[in-house]
């Protein structure tokens, strides 16, 4: 809790009261008490009050029941999950008996106040909070008692717990690094995993989340370093703590493979039956070309010997060819069998 002093009085501009001759009486209590307390540089002045005999200095003047109010409060800290109803209490006394109320400016809960008087001096607000909302979290509730001496008030800070959600999770982006940017938002803070193709990704010089911190959100990026075709693929953001877990799938695509071609008006590559060719025994395929292809009518495997791995060829459309080679697992659609050739003449030249 925490309860501080108020006073304010527009009309004191420059400070200059030396030469005016108050009424004693409870009106300028607030007054003697800036003098004790040094402020608006009172404590250099001379100033008197008539307390209806004579004219005494102002530090002299004794008033009684008039003193500032006192405040105190139900809770110190206030921690609820949303959806509570919940109220709190707030007791303010002092002579004059002070007015208090709780200040609600910009809560999202819905609220009500209730007020009550105790004799002797006491005047007490209940304030109920219903249906709290999670964008109340860290909300900061003010009670106020003030009399004509000053204001005093006492505040309690608003704790709410709700389940994860995934406010932005977002295809990767160029920056420095290429970024993945998310922002969750959870009370208490969530528990943060990345999953690729739905194996867990553990962080790596070439990827890694980076997050800052703001209240109840984490907000940052996935940072991936010279990323390339590999590393296409659905990504997985899932964000969990003890109150529920959120989860957002997102597809990437970094690179294009290498050759790779839009197949599609082609139609899909669909293997089915296999035939087997080989090059010819008696020559030597390492370092060479084999250009004597048989171009089949139907899905074949091609294997032209070390250090050649296997090739699959499968028709598409009309004319069109695919061509997967074993280990880049890549497709490359090519239109005729002149363009298969090409394509395999690139392979062969990587190996």
């Amino acid at each position: 809790m925490e309860a501080r002093q108020q006073l304010s009085r527009p009309w004191l501009t420059d400070g200059k009261l030396e030469g005016v001759v108050f009424n004693c009486s409870c009106n300028i209590r607030w007054i003697q008490l800036w003098q004790q307390r040094g402020e608006a540089g009172l404590h250099n002045q001379h100033l008197f009050c008539n307390n209806g005999v004579f004219k005494i200095p102002l530090q002299r003047m004794n008033i009684s029941h008039c003193d500032l109010p006192e405040i105190s409060v139900s809770h110190s800290n206030l921690t609820v999950m949303e959806g509570d109803r919940v109220t709190i209490t707030c007791n303010g006394s002092g002579v004059p008996v002070p007015e208090v109320d709780w200040t609600v400016g910009g809560l999202h809960s819905i609220n009500t106040h209730q007020s009550n008087q105790y004799p002797p001096n006491v005047h007490s607000i209940n304030l109920t909070l219903v249906n709290i909302s999670r964008d109340d979290n860290s909300f900061m509730l003010t009670c106020i008692a003030e009399n004509i001496v000053g204001m005093t008030n006492a505040s309690i800070q608003l704790s709410v717990q709700f389940p994860p959600v995934i406010i932005k999770f977002e295809e990767p982006e160029k920056r420095h690094d290429t970024c993945m940017v998310f922002t969750v938002r959870a009370n208490p803070l969530p528990t943060l995993r990345w999953y690729y193709n739905g194996r867990e990704i553990k962080p790596t010089d070439y990827v890694t989340p980076k997050m800052d911190v703001y209240l109840d959100n984490l907000e940052g990026c996935l940072l991936f370093k010279n990323p390339t075709h590999h590393n296409n693929g659905n990504y997985t953001l899932e964000a969990s703590n003890f109150l529920g877990v959120a989860v957002k799938t997102v597809y990437a695509h970094f690179l294009q493979p290498p050759f790779d071609v839009d197949y599609t008006e082609y139609g899909s590559p669909t293997p089915t039956a296999v035939t087997t060719m080989t090059h010819r025994p008696e020559e030597d395929t390492f370092g060479q070309y084999p250009d004597d292809l048989y171009w089949p009518q139907s899905p074949a495997l091609v294997h032209f010997g070390d250090p050649w791995p296997t090739v699959s060829i499968m028709r598409v459309g009309l004319a069109g060819f695919a061509l997967r080679y074993s280990v880049l697992a890549q497709y490359y659609v090519c239109a005729n069998a002149t363009n298969m050739a090409r394509a395999l003449k690139r392979l062969w030249i990587m190996i």
